[in-house]
């Protein structure tokens, strides 16, 4: 088996000085890379993307992409976008945290009201200056893709309200403020690889997990799982990275073309998304799972001490804006 090391090796040895090429006169080629199937939302609209950019350029320019981590992890993509051997890629907001920090911010649990808050936000000066943020780490935010709420499900438990909740075993993906979050609520935060999740709620090793529906219908967790509590705790979005190095090679033209097109997409997938979850939603329902609609104050009230204790931080800074934001 090919080690990580090996791996990152071989993938950054194939794309050096593949991405943007040529000169005045020849194509420019940029290679996109992602981790999800080609059935999902984000690979349709970034198809789109690339047809988008070959119609503005004339066929000047040409995206190349590269789903079903042919390229590796988010992790490593973005470290190979660091590099300039890639030139974009798609990474949630919460896989990021550990290069760009501001943008733990998207991982907290009620800083949106709704979807239309959610997207005023993404839209506005905040969300273009958290996309700024990746410039530190070589990296370029070029816009925003809907990733929908993450609410809880389990295996054989009913959640009305956190007490719920308390001491039960919920996975969460290897973050921070995701473990963090779930204390608040009163459980015992559990990271686990998402692709040994299905195992470990089959085994007990774990009560449930949160994600949003799409997820848990394509994982199959819901053969598993009796309860989908629709508390939509986090809204975490997925970002439109590409390569600083890359970026800077493109002529003001070009750079102009790419955006209007990731603009084009951005637009397609949000519509894509609302389709997908309302599909997951049904088939879930269809297959006998017991969809719960809480009432969210609770869960609002049992995270007031975590948002406070950003207060006096950066993140605390971007919270503060994010919240006076919210309409009526």
């Amino acid at each position: 088996m090919m080690t990580l090391l090996r791996k990152f090796l071989f993938i950054t040895a194939l794309l050096t000085g593949l991405n943007a090429c040529g000169g005045n006169n020849e194509k420019v080629v940029l290679r996109m890379g992602h981790t999800l199937d080609t059935e999902h939302s984000v690979h349709k609209a970034m198809l789109h993307l690339a047809e988008r950019l070959a119609l503005y350029s004339d066929g000047q320019m040409e995206m190349l992409i590269y789903p079903s981590a042919q390229l590796g992890s988010e992790r490593e993509m973005v470290e190979l976008l660091q590099i300039g051997s890639l030139a974009m890629t798609k990474v949630s907001a919460a896989a990021i945290e550990g290069f760009v920090p501001e943008m733990k911010v998207y991982s907290l649990p009620y800083i949106f009201t709704d979807r239309e808050h959610r997207w005023d936000v993404l839209q506005s000066s905040i969300g273009q200056a958290l996309l700024k943020e990746t410039e530190a780490a070589h990296l370029v935010g070029l816009g925003y893709y809907d990733s929908g709420s993450r609410s809880f499900y389990m295996t054989d438990t009913e959640v009305h309200t956190p007490k719920d909740l308390i001491s039960k075993k919920i996975r969460v993906m290897e973050s921070q403020t995701a473990v963090k979050m779930i204390n608040a609520f009163g459980g015992a935060a559990t990271p686990i690889s998402f692709g040994e999740l299905y195992a470990a709620l089959q085994q007990g090793v774990v009560d449930g997990a949160e994600n949003n529906p799409p997820s848990f219908y394509l994982s199959r967790h819901y053969e598993i799982c009796r309860y989908y509590i629709l508390d939509e705790h986090t809204s975490v979005p997925d970002v439109v990275l590409a390569s600083k190095h890359i970026m800077e090679g493109l002529t003001a033209q070009q750079r102009a073309w790419l955006d209007a097109a990731v603009a084009d997409s951005v637009e397609l997938q949000k519509t894509l998304w609302l389709e997908a979850e309302q599909h997951a939603l049904s088939e879930v329902k269809a297959a006998g799972v017991e969809i719960i609609y809480p009432d969210k104050a609770p869960f609002v009230d049992a995270v007031t001490e975590f948002h406070a204790s950003f207060k006096g931080t950066k993140v605390g800074v971007y919270l503060e804006q994010i919240i006076n934001m919210k309409r009526g």
